[in-house]
């Protein structure tokens, strides 16, 4: 008891510099996959007690072969585009992490970042300085939510495929989301997501379509 009283008083005694000194220590005495998976332990303990509730809050080094992409992204980029991809990455390293979801499997599917996931896989020389990681932010969310996900990051670039997207329109509808939502959570007008309904040919498109009169009767309907 003594002696459990005597650990205790040592523990409250320690002062922040002190414990970050004995947790470097410790880690830089480990071998590499056993120093990430250390790395990601300390990252994911520290959220728990982080003020800050968003995903770039906790970024997690996850071993490349456990990254895949996902099937619904339409989302493309021209060899130019990808080499300077490259360039910024070998340059400035990876200044913006993988956003994805982790499966039940353990493995991690690709939210938005597939192009970096990419460069972190097929460029030998950025995969050997990040040692087969890559970085990943985790986005808890179900796959109709994660859809829009991906379709806003992807617009807010304008990489977006309107053929592609037409595809996705119809898979949201089908999935019970109405006009308003597609138009909200992806960042689209009314008229935009009619038209891509129209393009795909099917009536089953309009299963949760509100015909309005107007644009003005939508806005005064959802956004007053």
């Amino acid at each position: 008891m003594k002696q459990l009283s005597f650990n205790m008083k040592i523990n409250n005694e320690l002062k922040l510099e002190d414990i970050l000194t004995l947790l470097k220590e410790k880690v830089n005495s480990m071998e590499l996959d056993e120093k990430v998976d250390a790395i990601n332990s300390i990252k994911e303990a520290l959220t728990e007690v982080s003020p800050f509730e968003e995903p770039v809050d906790c970024v997690r080094w996850i071993k490349a072969d456990k990254v895949k992409a996902n099937e619904y992204n339409p989302n493309k980029v021209a060899s130019t585009e990808m080499k300077l991809l490259h360039t910024s990455i070998k340059l400035d390293g990876y200044t913006q992490p993988i956003v994805a979801y982790k499966l039940e499997n353990g493995e991690y599917e690709v939210v938005d970042g597939f192009h970096r996931n990419r460069i972190g896989k097929e460029y030998k020389d950025i995969n050997k300085r990040i040692h087969g990681y890559l970085p990943i932010v985790v986005l808890d969310k179900p796959l109709d939510e994660r859809i829009g996900s991906t379709i806003r990051h992807n617009r807010a670039r304008g990489t977006h495929q309107i053929r592609s997207m037409s595809e996705i329109v119809l898979d949201l509808a089908k999935a019970g989301w109405t006009d308003e939502e597609i138009c909200k959570k992806i960042g689209m007008e009314l008229d935009e997501v009619i038209k891509l309904k129209q393009i795909t040919g099917l009536k089953e498109a309009f299963q949760n379509h509100e015909f309005s009169k107007s644009w003005e009767e939508f806005e005064s309907k959802y956004y007053d």
